[in-house]
């Protein structure tokens, strides 16, 4: 399983990356906004700051929600830098744009995905990456890992190549879980990658060879 961080931190990309784990980065307007980016010039420098941290992916959100909108911001995206993966909401131009984005060479990553259909959708329009929200879905009492599962039933079956990128995962449990029915990433903020390292038997464990030691 590929991690990625999600966030617009780039203290925290620098620390995950520094982990030795990390394989690129979600971020989004709104995380961009949380970190105090704002005007599209200082935005477009700062997703190539993460792009100089990490080796790998870096999902860059389109803004506008109709077709030759996105065609434009993305095609403006992916010029930045060889990482720079395009974000595409899941809608019907949006859809469309990844499929011409397809065609063009242009990776893309769909993203406010909540239903198996949804998924089905973007893999046959040539999703590099898609983002079903499991956490989000269980805040409406929906299961959300069950849809990961349906989504990976469903690209096993057809041979899709998109790969399934687990979105709003909000602890460790997410992880473990969405590791064992098969997503291929995970993206979630550096306090839930890092809660992975916690547990009370390896504390116990560390302090009694510690006192060990010094005996």
């Amino acid at each position: 399983m590929e991690f990625f961080i999600d966030t617009a931190n780039l203290a925290q990309i620098k620390e995950a990356q520094d982990l030795g784990v990390l394989d690129g980065v979600t971020t989004n307007p709104s995380l961009m906004a949380k970190e105090g980016i704002k005007g599209e010039k200082n935005i477009l420098k700062h997703y190539v700051d993460i792009c100089k941290i990490v080796d790998g992916d870096v999902s860059a959100e389109v803004i506008a929600t109709d077709f030759s909108g996105m065609v434009k911001e993305g095609e403006r995206l992916a010029k930045l830098h060889k990482q720079i993966v395009v974000k595409v909401p899941m809608i019907k131009e949006g859809i469309k744009a990844i499929k011409y984005f397809s065609g063009k060479g242009i990776r893309t990553n769909c993203t406010l995905v909540f239903s198996a259909g949804q998924a089905l959708l973007a893999a046959k329009a040539g999703a590099t990456y898609v983002s079903p929200f499991v956490g989000r879905l269980d805040d409406v009492s929906t299961d959300g890992l069950r849809l990961i599962e349906d989504i990976r039933i469903i690209y096993d079956n057809y041979g899709y190549s998109t790969k399934i990128l687990a979105a709003s995962v909000r602890h460790p449990m997410h992880i473990i879980e969405c590791a064992t029915i098969g997503a291929d990433v995970v993206t979630c903020p550096l306090n839930v990658i890092l809660s992975l390292l916690k547990h009370p038997l390896t504390d116990i464990g560390l302090a009694q060879f510690l006192a060990d030691a010094k005996k």
